[in-house]
């Protein structure tokens, strides 16, 4: 399995988990995230080297990206796994998959791209590419029936862990942030490339915000060490430190749960965020070009 950033990780973690429910002598090894580590996944390379957005970034880290990917086709030509399971990060996994299935190593593909949103063309793509894709929506499959894709629609798992009702006060409670505020959930991103763009952005924003509304408190959920690291640095850097904030290490589903509003980048967390029925600001940076 490769999978190539944040949001790959929880999906993949929580199908490897589904698989080892049914056959629990199943190996999983390639690249991942902590919660796929945490189900018993060897990554071989570190997830972060892949998570990369952009244009520019992309082409800053062709070569090494590329190179990871060479590595990967070897092992798994030498290792000949029973399945290859490209989680997202389609731009990476659909090269890789394509060479695995021509060597006649079974491989899908899980989480569509956003073909009935844009670049429809990457349909004949897949097409050439996989053995089968996995998708998450209902509207998804008869796109890839039509042509010609075999395509098993598997739903969401975060509409299976996210409650129907969600539990602002005991969210509120466990995070321990204070009564009778306004709570303004800030999420820039699960990368480091997305902290270097965004989290300035976000930290003026709710300084602008809290001069219109004082009554409020900030609370930041960072997915990795680093991420929150960057985000510690950019307050000192732009003298924010009067910003009544919560920084989070995880946790991010509590603070979506404990928020009044959020400001999110765009991504996987809009739709957690829609989830918590919490409204929100989408937002996001990137390089000019």
């Amino acid at each position: 399995m490769v999978a190539g950033e944040a949001s790959g990780d929880l999906l993949a973690a929580h199908l490897i988990a589904a698989l080892k429910a049914r056959r629990p002598d199943i190996e999983f090894a390639g690249i991942g995230g902590p919660k796929m580590m945490a189900e018993g996944f060897k990554s071989h390379f570190p997830m972060d080297r892949l998570s990369v957005r952009g244009y520019t970034e992309a082409l800053r880290h062709y070569r090494e990206i590329m190179g990871i990917r060479s590595r990967l086709v070897k092992e798994m030509l030498d290792d000949r796994p029973d399945l290859f399971i490209g989680v997202d990060s389609s731009d990476f996994n659909l090269g890789l998959e394509r060479r695995l299935k021509e060597a006649g190593v079974k491989a899908f593909h899980f989480v569509s791209p956003s073909v009935w949103a844009w670049r429809r063309w990457r349909v004949r793509r897949i097409a050439r590419s996989v053995d089968r894709i996995l998708v998450m929506f209902p509207f998804e499959p008869p796109i890839y029936e039509k042509a010609g894709v075999p395509v098993t629609y598997v739903g969401h798992p975060l509409a299976d862990m996210i409650p129907f009702e969600p539990p602002k006060d005991e969210a509120r409670a466990q995070l321990r942030l204070p009564p009778r505020k306004l709570i303004v959930a800030l999420l820039p991103g699960s990368r480091r490339s997305e902290l270097e763009y965004m989290a300035a952005a976000f930290l003026l924003a709710a300084h602008r915000f809290r001069q219109e509304v004082h009554d409020v408190h900030f609370v930041v959920p960072m997915v990795t060490r680093e991420t929150r690291e960057m985000f510690e640095r950019a307050i000192h850097q732009h003298e924010r430190q009067d910003l009544p904030l919560t920084l989070l290490f995880g946790h991010s589903h509590d603070a979506l749960a404990a928020a009044d509003l959020a400001l999110v980048a765009s991504g996987t967390a809009t739709l957690e965020t829609a989830l918590f029925k919490t409204p929100m600001v989408i937002a996001y940076r990137q390089s000019p070009i």
